[in-house]
């Protein structure tokens, strides 16, 4: 190994543009943990978003990365990519997402090439990823929003207001507003089967792309029962909350009609693969998203954007500060993956010790 194997965390605040309200509650600041790997003579970035209603707290994400054996990381004096993840023990999958993210960025950057490349992916087979507008406050604010969002390709709706005729009515109405424009929905978690199968056939006569977890995530066989109360012709449905880890996947099979991959339930992308994997074994339709991150998390989930059938990475484009510079360009859903090694970040502006 040519330099000793550093790692160094710290807390950064995400400050939303405006805050942003979904079935979970409403939030103004989000919880980063971003992670500095020195490996192979390279610096590699990571980042674990601290999710609100996840039972992880920023000390605990910390406290995994500050106590972690960094022997576990090596293997008979080297330090390779599958030995390492392997290697580490349990833990808040979104702190092992941040070393996760640093290992494969610091691999990338030693080679001299973008993950994309290192896989053999195609870069120019990437989905338009939608722009998220969080649940209105009220109409003014709908068509505020709606408006202001109209020239973009792809919209998420994010509903789960707790009223079904209500939710329809928001999509309806963006749907006026935004007649170009592709919408898929999201209901993070809200109903029960009765209310989420009136929902999505109401859904499916405004032609939306998929509905995204309309289920309430604590029961996994919620999915095929919804299932067995809809007639054929809807919308896809994505599982998300209900979907933790690759393992999860298989369960939703012929419940779920695809699945939301994030890399901070996954732990990582060695986890994201995974998860992909195993829902293309089951034809199931693949969405990558994001939490409330930097462009260090976006970027690194954007470089296996080829294998995906939708696209939700739009969070730096929510967040008033700027952490990483480089990776991903975004603009109005369009992305291009960077050429430039690891993730394609170049500088990362969160104090680490």
């Amino acid at each position: 190994m040519p330099a000793p194997l550093t790692l160094r965390s710290g807390r950064h605040t995400h400050h939303l543009r405006t805050p942003f309200r979904v079935a979970h509650g409403v939030s103004a600041t989000r919880e980063s943990l971003f992670v500095r790997l020195d490996a192979w003579g390279h610096t590699g970035w990571g980042e674990g978003a601290r999710v609100p209603y996840y039972p992880y707290s920023i000390e605990q994400l910390e406290r995994y990365v500050q106590t972690l054996d960094l022997d576990r990381l090596v293997t008979e004096g080297e330090v390779y990519v599958e030995d390492a993840l392997a290697g580490l023990p349990p833990g808040p999958p979104p702190a092992k997402c941040a070393v996760d993210l640093a290992l494969h960025d610091a691999w990338g950057r030693s080679m001299g090439e973008p993950l994309w490349k290192l896989w053999g992916l195609n870069p120019t087979r990437l989905p338009v990823s939608s722009f998220t507008l969080s649940i209105p406050d009220d109409d003014e604010a709908l068509e505020r929003a709606a408006q202001d969002a109209a020239h973009l390709p792809f919209l998420k709706l994010k509903i789960g207001s707790g009223d079904v005729d209500r939710d329809v009515q928001i999509v309806a109405r963006t749907r006026e507003l935004t007649t170009g424009t592709v919408l898929g929905v999201d209901a993070n978690s809200a109903y029960d089967e009765a209310d989420a199968a009136r929902l999505v056939q109401a859904l499916a006569e405004l032609g939306v792309a998929y509905v995204e977890q309309p289920l309430i995530a604590d029961d996994v066989s919620r999915w095929h029962r919804l299932r067995a109360l809809l007639p054929s012709g809807m919308p896809p449905l994505i599982a998300d909350e209900s979907v933790q880890s690759a393992a999860d996947v298989v369960a939703l099979a012929g419940g779920a009609d695809g699945v939301n991959l994030k890399l901070c339930k996954t732990a990582g992308l060695a986890g994201m693969r995974r998860g992909i994997a195993v829902a293309r074994s089951l034809d199931m339709t693949v969405m990558i998203g994001c939490m409330v991150e930097s462009t260090v998390a976006v970027s690194a989930a954007a470089h296996l954007a080829p294998l995906a059938d939708f696209c939700d990475l739009d969070a730096p484009q929510l967040i008033r500060d700027t952490v990483g510079e480089g990776g991903m360009t975004w603009t109005d859903g369009r992305m291009t993956l960077p050429d430039a090694p690891g993730t394609g970040v170049r500088a990362v502006g969160v104090p680490v010790d």
